[in-house]
This record gives C-alpha cells, sequence and structure tokens, in this order.
C-alpha cells in the first residue's frame, strides 16, 4: 500500500470515529500532495509524499515556541497532537548518535576542513538523511563539527 493510499485509508477512518485532529491533518497533507501533483503535473511517489509532510512537520515546529510564548495550552497540545500524526507517516527518526556517524562519515568523504565546506557537507547529509531527521538540528550538527577542527 503506497503512502498516498494509507493517508486516504486514514483519513477515513478518522472520519468514522470522530477525531478531527487527525482528519485535519491528513487532508491538509493530501492537498499539499493534490497542489504540488497539479503545478507540476505530475503523480508523487512515496518519496515525494515524505518530502510534503516533512515540510508540514517543520512548519508545526517552527511555529511551537511561538505557541508557547502566548501560554495557550490548548492550541499548543493541538500542535503536538498535529506534530505526532505527521511523524507516523514519516520513516522512523535517526537518533542523534546516528545523525552524528553520517555526518562524520560526510565529513571524512569530502574532506571537510572549514566552515566554508558546509554545503558540501550538509548535501550528503541530507541525501542520507531526508525525512528522517530535523535539517535544523543537523545544520546545527555539521556547524559544531567543523569548527571544532
Amino acid at each position: 500500500m503506497s503512502l498516498k493510499e494509507q493517508l486516504f485509508a486514514d483519513l477515513k477512518t478518522a472520519m468514522k470515529e470522530k477525531d478531527t485532529i487527525k482528519k485535519d491533518t491528513i487532508q491538509l497533507i493530501r492537498s499539499g500532495i493534490l497542489q504540488i501533483e497539479k503545478d507540476n503535473k505530475v503523480e508523487l511517489d512515496d518519496e515525494g509524499v515524505i518530502e510534503v509532510i516533512s515540510k508540514q512537520l517543520k512548519s508545526r515546529r517552527d511555529s511551537l515556541p511561538d505557541y508557547e510564548k502566548s501560554g495557550r495550552q490548548d492550541l499548543i497540545e493541538k500542535l503536538n497532537k498535529e506534530i505526532e500524526v505527521l511523524l507516523s507517516y514519516l520513516p522512523e527518526q535517526l537518533s542523534e548518535d546516528e545523525i552524528q556517524k553520517i555526518v562524520e562519515d560526510a565529513i571524512a568523504q569530502t574532506g571537510a576542513s572549514t566552515i566554508k565546506d558546509m554545503g558540501k557537507v550538509m548535501g550528503i547529509v541530507t541525501a542520507k538523511a531526508k525525512g528522517r531527521a530535523d535539517m535544523k538540528i543537523v545544520g546545527g550538527l555539521v556547524k559544531k563539527m567543523l569548527q571544532g577542527k
């Protein structure tokens, strides 16, 4: 079963169970997929769908600190539930140790020694960790490791 089919099946289940947060989150994912498919006249595969979900996850994680500053606990809980739903469709997330190993391998592979080489390292790391790690964390780790050299 493809990821798009899984999303459609889960949408029907969420509607039957009256789980509005899951239903709304899946509908947002599906509308993002449809938008890209119509704009680019392509049929997204699982990798493309994962990219859409990753972007939605990033936007929610980026807005979480603003919600926390406002002190609106109801909105924070809703956002955290949406993040959980999005994570359930992504491949298993990498641990920090696994990310560090990928970064170390990329640095060795590129021969990077200064912060100017960050782009080369990030290119390799992004290809290996796409959809499985928060790129903000990865970028910070690459920067820290290159500055330490």
